[in-house]
């Protein structure tokens, strides 16, 4: 009996071992240790892989030891004894990006049944190294892991305030590195025109920039009267969309309409109902002027502009906002009364719901399908369209229920621009969403029933970065709530426990700093808030 409590014992010792040694976020499904010992990394091992496609896989992880570690390391067929083992296997996947990591004596082996997969697997792999070491040594342990939701993202506002083409990218990497595989770019809003349109060059010679930006809370305690702007060409669109497509990230691009369109009519007063004057917003909020509901010249605009964006991104979806539109310009507008009257639309929800469609016939027409916020449900929805519910979770229910595809993105849980503590320490949004928050978060909603589920594909966090002027505030309010989300969308919703999560996070603490990110120092403040 002693014999037996001193090897169960000894067993719950190992494992408790194994799980200080495997700090990974989000938690892997399996994580067992075979045998006892460690695989020492240097610049000698080599990446060896044969199949086509995984020299990504390779590049990324090259690219991190290169850049954290001061080594990288020989990639390609080659001949080894030893080395990281790359293969996409013959059994077909369960579940999209699952991945099995093992690693022996012999070498370090990642194979999954697609290049997704493996690419997973070496981000499990870069969090097995120690961020405060530069000696690698990585400790024996076999993991078989796979993803829960299909949809795993991040969204990120460049309008409110712009960012370069080298954030963005540092971004998409954050993204990479927490396993998340769609990037949501909000381009265009009232307070700027971020994407270049060759057909509509006013877009960004008028529509990019704002002539000063408001101080403190809204409504503001003053103005900067310094002209803020930027956009990205249609070069850099391309350079970003190959980065993140090499790193499996997709990218939905977002143009806002009917509503939140100052800027374009900024650029060709036309599009308005008034015909103007407007001018590109230097406050926040939402604004009366809209695109016209009832002019002709606004869909053919609009149909133009989707083109080119459509030629920009591969993505299966194109994010066409839809929220918060006032309806005060159409229901003053004759152009927009006649429209209602031509096609029997009851009210000006109804002109929403038919502005939506009418757009979404033409981008279903190119062979894409369009994403908008839950207000898109007003008036009826769309037929293919894909709700992204924010105004909480009934949005998503209502999709759900009317069997469309929903994405989860509640702001009580998911607006990453609200304040991460009660004791506010910085300029942000009057929402509180702590760690523990974002960590609770369920995407499938209590009440839905099951057979509905399906279309529940995964769930997003926003940026909104009304309060984000520099790429360090960014990063101080993504993370590490970021950290938390990813294990909400990757991991079983059974292997999520809080205190388990919470002492992982601070390895994950150091890597932050490994990577020089700014972060919100949960441990500390936690502490002192608990006092």
């Amino acid at each position: 009996m002693n014999k037996l409590f001193l090897c169960i014992f000894t067993l719950l010792l190992v494992k408790a071992d194994l799980h200080a040694q495997v700090n990974v976020i989000p938690q892997p499904l399996e994580v067992t240790s075979p045998s006892k010992g460690t695989f020492s990394l240097s610049d000698k091992t080599p990446i060896i892989y044969k199949q086509k496609g995984l020299e990504k896989s390779a590049a990324f992880l090259n690219g991190y030891l290169s850049q954290f570690y001061g080594f990288s390391l020989k990639q390609g067929n080659i001949k080894a004894t030893t080395g990281i083992y790359l293969k996409i296997g013959n059994k077909a996947e369960k579940v999209a990006g699952n991945y099995a990591l093992e690693v022996k004596k012999e070498g370090i082996f990642i194979t999954a049944a697609t290049e997704e997969g493996v690419f997973y697997g070496i981000q499990t792999l870069i969090q097995l190294l120690d961020p405060t070491e530069k000696t690698v040594q990585i400790p024996f342990v076999l993991i078989k892991d796979e993803p829960r939701f299909q949809y795993r993202g991040m969204h990120l506002d460049v309008t409110r305030h712009f960012f370069p083409l080298a954030f963005v990218k540092k971004y998409i990497d954050y993204l990479a590195l927490h396993k998340m595989n769609y990037f949501h770019w909000h381009l265009t809003d009232d307070q700027g025109w971020r994407i270049e349109i060759k057909k509509y060059p006013k877009l960004t010679e008028l529509g990019s920039t704002r002539k000063g930006t408001i101080t403190g809370f809204l409504p503001g305690t003053g103005n900067t009267n310094t002209p803020h702007g930027g956009f990205y060409t249609q070069d850099e669109i391309r350079e970003l969309v190959k980065y993140a497509s090499d790193r499996y990230i997709t990218v939905i691009p977002e143009i806002e309409m009917p509503g939140h369109g100052s800027a374009a009519l900024t650029a060709y007063s036309f599009l308005g109902c008034t015909g103007g004057p407007y001018k590109v917003q230097e406050t926040w909020g939402v604004f009366d002027d809209v695109f016209c509901a009832g002019n002709e010249q606004t869909f053919a605009f609009l149909q133009g502009v989707i083109d080119e964006v459509i030629a920009l991104f591969p993505a299966k979806y194109i994010h066409i906002g839809g929220d918060e539109c006032p309806k005060t310009s159409w229901k003053k507008c004759p152009k927009c009364q006649q429209r209602m009257k031509d096609h029997q639309l009851k009210n000006e929800h109804e002109l929403q719901s038919y502005f939506v469609q009418r757009m979404e016939k033409y981008v279903n027409s190119k062979g894409k399908s369009i994403i908008g916020w839950d207000e898109i449900l007003e008036g009826g929805l769309a037929q293919n369209a894909t709700v992204m519910s924010w105004n909480g979770e009934e949005g998503g229910i209502e999709a759900a229920k009317q069997k469309h595809d929903a994405i989860m993105t509640p702001g009580n849980y998911m607006y990453f621009d609200y304040a991460q503590t009660a004791k506010r320490d910085s300029l942000t949004m009057p929402g509180l969403t702590t760690l523990q928050k974002v960590y609770s978060y369920e995407p499938v909603p209590q009440h839905l029933p099951k057979e509905l589920t399906k279309y529940i594909l995964g769930a997003q966090a926003n940026v909104w970065t009304e309060y984000m002027s520099s790429p360090a505030k960014v990063e101080y309010m993504i993370f590490p709530r970021m950290s938390a989300l990813s294990e909400v969308l990757w991991s079983s919703k059974e292997s999520r426990n809080w205190n388990a999560f919470e002492k992982r996070l601070k390895r994950q603490f150091d890597r932050y700093k490994l990577w020089g990110a700014n972060y919100y120092p949960f441990f500390q403040t936690a502490k002192s808030e608990a006092k």
